[in-house]
């Protein structure tokens, strides 16, 4: 039987692989209202021993860049599009996706984000539902029907590729600096455009 109690997964059979694979179902955390939330692509071999999302060398530089903008990971909410960690760190399937689906839109709906930055291809892919270019698309923020409301969703790349890529870290520094502007903005009720 799958089970979702608030913001927490506490059973879910749906994807035999993962089922096989992960040794937990690694939830989201952070604030159940907070004003940003990350979306990765899933839980890899760290996460899944720890139980926690992005605690590995991706989630030490998002650690890092957000105490550079003022924020700690205890502001920010962190979730993946799939809560078990796939065989071999493979990208989640499509069916993979789909099943965890609910699971994310129920979140986004709990928390009511002012913001979603998706990290990363898949979580892009997945909350856009078009082909999105990263690299280029970075920093962009569209708007998009998530968790029964429209959302703003800001595309970033993710943390691992400023490990692979020096000249990513300034693209990855700008969206999460204009994510926290989003955040901040909309912790005041001011729409970011009122700024200009």
């Amino acid at each position: 039987m799958d089970n979702m109690d608030g913001l927490e997964v506490t059973d879910c059979t749906r994807c035999p692989d993962l089922v096989e694979s992960r040794s937990r179902i690694v939830n989201g955390t952070g604030p159940a209202d907070a004003d940003m939330l990350f979306v990765g692509e899933g839980p890899g071999e760290q996460e899944d021993a720890e139980g926690e999302p992005f605690v590995g060398r991706s989630g030490s530089i998002l650690d890092d860049k957000l105490r550079e903008k003022g924020l700690a990971r205890a502001d920010v909410r962190i979730t993946n599009c799939v809560r078990c960690r796939p065989p071999e760190n493979r990208d989640p399937t499509a069916e993979e996706l789909e099943h965890c689906r609910g699971y994310l839109e129920a979140e986004i709906e709990l928390v009511d984000p002012d913001v979603i930055v998706t990290l990363g291809k898949v979580p892009s892919e997945h909350l856009l539902d078009r082909d999105v270019a990263v690299t280029s698309e970075a920093g962009s923020v569209e708007r998009a029907t998530l968790g029964g409301a429209a959302r703003e969703v800001l595309v970033c790349v993710h943390p691992a590729a400023t490990l692979y890529d020096r000249s990513q870290a300034g693209t990855f520094d700008a969206a999460i600096e204009k994510a926290a502007t989003i955040a901040g903005d909309g912790a005041s009720g001011q729409s970011q455009l009122g700024d200009f």
